[in-house]
């Protein structure tokens, strides 16, 4: 398989058009993935990215990465003894309460856990510093992705970026996020909302400037659940508290919210929670910085297309569903791994390693995307947080993901 950047004459233009043999759009876990295991094979590929540079945003909180789906990936990707050395230690403690205050299940991380917790943003930093310097391509937002076939083009694809330039490939990888630029060219599939909004809040230095809310919380992952609502959190490796609080409402409410104003919306959000606990309240009330809305979308369960030559789909491009299986980072860690060995074992024939990819993708997918509607059903029930210790109970160990 090449691995070199050539150019070809563009159909609309006299100015040579870059063309690579395969792109990769999203640099996120996914894409980053798929890109360091290409590099292991001795593919160089490159990664358009939209953020203006590493730094340009906060990654997200804690990942559990699972043995069979995330670990796996970082071992084809030959980076799992680096992950290791990056664990939270202690994050896989877990505390379950309900809105009263009171636990309901509490469990100590005693490390022989099989789901080690990572900050994102380490996690993103290992991947990007294990890839070349000049395989992300940062400021790169994709704004049009088009079929060439047939017009004389060298690629297959042509993909145009906000600053105007574009490129062709042979290869066309969709790792774009919910809101997939590519993924219109195989599926007319939308994501739409669960019923469930978030609003994420951060709170600083929790030992010291929120002891209250620290020892609540504990060293790990928490949920505080009740009346179709609820309190998600964990703490993070820079000791501050990651919450999000969840809850079952029309699309429009966020939108209600003057998330301008950090003390008018708490105050907007505390009404739902009037009759918790003071110590759960805290967790909201205590919030430092802004408040970031958030809506939870997610692709039809069974998600899947028709196999188009030259492009496919990994991660939430493919499969986006909502976060209660705890999947979403694992899911394109393994999808990128996948696609990536796929590619390496099919030299020179692309659509034998797509084909190969796709068969692993779909049902897999498929499995995890009805898990995470059932956990979301678990969480906000009305019985909750009772359904979520049964979950937990039937499956041998807490699976919802906080980044």
């Amino acid at each position: 398989m090449t691995t070199s950047t050539t150019s070809t004459t563009s159909t609309t233009s006299t100015a040579p058009t870059p063309h690579h043999p395969i792109a990769v759009i999203g640099g996120g876990l996914g894409g980053l993935t798929l890109a360091r295991v290409l590099h292991v094979h001795g593919i160089e590929v490159p990664v358009f990215d939209l953020d203006a540079s590493p730094d340009a945003r906060k990654q997200g909180g804690m990942l559990d990465i699972h043995e069979e789906t995330g670990q796996a990936a970082l071992r084809e990707a030959r980076l799992h003894e680096a992950f290791l050395a990056k664990v939270h230690p202690g994050g896989q403690a877990l505390r379950v309460l309900d809105k009263s205050g009171a636990v309901r299940l509490e469990e100590e991380d005693d490390g022989s856990g099989e789901r080690p917790e990572i900050d994102r943003g380490d996690l993103r930093d290992l991947l990007l510093t294990s890839l070349p310097e000049d395989t992300i391509r940062w400021n790169s937002k994709v704004v049009a992705c088009r079929a060439t076939d047939g017009e004389g083009s060298r690629g297959r694809y042509e993909v145009t970026l906000a600053d105007g330039s574009a490129f062709t490939t042979d290869l066309l990888v969709g790792a774009d996020g919910a809101w997939s630029r590519v993924r219109p060219l195989v599926s007319d599939a939308l994501p739409a909302y669960t019923g469930v909004s978030f609003v994420e809040v951060d709170l600083f230095d929790a030992d010291t400037r929120h002891p209250e809310s620290a020892a609540v919380l504990g060293g790990g992952m928490f949920f505080a659940l009740g009346d179709e609502k609820g309190l998600l959190a964990h703490r993070e490796t820079d000791g501050s508290l990651h919450v999000y609080v969840a809850l079952r409402a029309e699309e429009s409410w966020l939108g209600t919210v003057d998330f301008t104003d950090s003390e008018a919306a708490k105050a907007a959000v505390l009404e739902h929670f009037a009759d918790w606990a003071p110590s759960l309240r805290g967790l909201i009330a205590e919030a430092d910085g802004s408040l970031v809305p958030r809506y939870i979308h997610a692709l039809p369960v069974g998600h899947r297309w028709e196999r188009v030559p030259g492009v496919t789909l990994l991660g939430d491009a493919a499969h986006l569903m909502s976060p209660f299986a705890g999947e979403g980072a694992n899911l394109a860690l393994i999808d990128g791994a996948d696609l990536g060995r796929c590619l390496a074992e099919h030299p020179g024939d692309t659509e034998a390693a797509l084909s190969a990819y796709e068969a692993i993708l779909f049902p897999r997918a498929e499995e995890m995307a009805r898990e995470s509607a059932g956990g979301l059903e678990a969480i906000f029930s009305p019985a909750a947080p009772q359904p979520l210790l049964d979950m937990f109970a039937g499956f041998g160990g807490p699976d919802t993901e906080q980044g």
